[in-house]
């Protein structure tokens, strides 16, 4: 057990006493302490989302090695570690008060092990089900629960004037893992990474070999490594403790369900489109090799969301939002416009496609960066209008404590887009034969989502201007 050391305010791992709005001690202390946290936190949430996304590779490479499943099959297993991961992270966005960030971090780390392990055995068996791998790709679902708490956590260690930045930090150079497992993943299955140990390759019929095992393998040793850096370098708050009751206040939250709506305009556009991307433009243009460019919109969209999340702090995350959705409507018209009316036809264009998809996925990760950099100002703006009896520090702790419950319970209901969105893709080509029914659909919502950023936040006299 820690002791306290009472010269500095902290135990071995326990942060008691941690005022980041204080500017001297955030010099003096509290930034390096936060910048170390930090810099543990996102390389393991970028192997997070790694593994939650490695069925979008995977699915495209399984015909090839003797499993024949169809393409509603396939879309399937992409968009099932969306729908696990979504509901994790409902769960997930509660745990940090409960049992700190640090003991969550390692904890929820190595959980990813299972998945990862078994994916590689999985794939080396002919016979395996595919009712196996339906549990596989919800066990990835693992990795996608994990945003929820990382969020929650880092956004306790931060004051609010780089709190907006820090948490694109997190996230973006997080959903880099995304675009790093697209382009690692389709490497190392071509090479036996880890010899004899690794297991055999998978013959093709042309004569070729590849180790799809390796798509799994390939993370275990780092996640074995990111999980003990968690372990003994990260440390936990102690004001940041609270029951899962006290964290529920959140539900009656107005704006709460407001930002839900947002987020997955942004966060669960970017997701959704990193997890059907690849097998979307496997079926819509099958004469491009689609591996070869499929890591590009994740890797776009996790950059844009990690650089610039100061310019929401600067000019606002309410009006970069609002010109983001805009943006939005008018790139996902560009994707329609130059897809094919069908995979026959000639009549579309994949470097079109692909322009206005990259478009797309950078401005998912402004928007993702942008709305949430909204959520603390608004929450600065409605906890002292809700609670107007609240003395001074515990009007603070209690702003801390809803925004960063509230950032993890959004990104929980907006990761059900990694779900419904390659689901989408695969029910619209079943009904109609191609996907446009899925994107008009897409269009229709960034238009809902402009609307109301302009009516709650971003207008002249908007109720909550933010």
């Amino acid at each position: 057990m820690a002791i306290t050391d009472t010269s500095n305010g902290s135990s071995r791992h326990v942060l008691t006493d941690w005022r980041p709005e204080d500017p001297q001690f955030w010099e003096e202390k509290g930034k390096a302490i936060a910048t170390r946290n930090l810099w543990i936190s996102i390389p393991n949430l970028l192997m997070a989302f790694s593994v939650w996304m490695v069925w979008s590779v995977v699915v495209a490479k399984m015909p090839a090695i003797g499993f024949d499943f169809s393409v509603s099959e396939r879309f399937w297993l992409a968009a099932l570690p969306g729908l696990s991961g979504a509901t994790l992270r409902i769960f997930y966005s509660f745990v940090i008060p409960v049992f700190g960030g640090r003991r969550w971090t390692a904890i929820s780390t190595a959980s990813l092990l299972l998945p990862a392990l078994g994916i590689g055995f999985a794939v080396q068996n002919p016979e395996t089900s595919y009712f196996t791998f339906l549990i596989l790709a919800l066990m990835c679902g693992f990795g996608g629960g994990n945003f929820a708490s990382s969020m929650a956590n880092i956004a306790y260690f931060y004051p609010k004037k780089v709190k907006g930045q820090a948490l694109a930090m997190n996230a973006g150079l997080g959903n880099l893992g995304v675009s790093v497992m697209q382009f690692l993943v389709p490497v190392v299955i071509t090479m036996g990474v880890f010899g004899a140990v690794g297991g055999e390759p998978q013959t093709l019929s042309d004569g070729g070999q590849l180790f799809i095992q390796n798509a799994g393998f390939i993370w275990v040793p780092f996640l074995a490594i990111g999980a003990i850096a968690a372990w003994f370098g990260m440390n936990d708050i102690a004001d940041a403790k609270a029951s899962v009751g006290e964290q529920m206040s959140i539900l009656g939250r107005y704006h709460n369900w407001v930002m839900c709506v947002l987020y997955v305009g942004t966060f669960g556009s970017f997701i959704g489109y990193a997890a059907g991307f690849p097998l979307l433009m496997k079926t819509q243009f099958p004469e491009v090799d689609v591996l070869k460019y499929a890591f590009l919109g994740p890797l776009v969209g996790a950059l844009s969301r990690s650089a610039t999340g100061w310019i929401s702090d600067k000019f606002g995350g309410g009006k970069v939002t609002f010109w983001v959705f805009l943006g939005m409507i008018v790139a996902v018209y560009g994707v329609i416009t130059f897809l094919p009316s069908t995979p026959e036809a000639a009549d579309g264009s994949f470097w079109g496609f692909f322009a206005c998809f990259m478009a797309l996925f950078f401005l998912t990760g402004v928007g993702n960066a942008s709305t949430f950099q909204m959520i603390p100002s608004i929450m600065k703006q409605e906890i002292p209008r809700l609670m107007p009896n609240l003395e001074a520090t515990n009007m603070q702790r209690t702003i801390e404590r809803e925004s960063a419950a509230i950032i993890a319970f959004t990104s929980a209901i907006a990761a059900y887009g990694a779900f419904f969105i390659p689901k989408s893709y695969g029910t619209s080509i079943a009904i109609t034969g191609s996907p446009h029914g899925a994107l008009w659909a897409f269009l229709g919502f960034y238009a809902v989502c402009t609307v109301i950023t302009w009516v709650y936040y971003s207008r002249k006299n908007a109720p909550v201007p933010c």
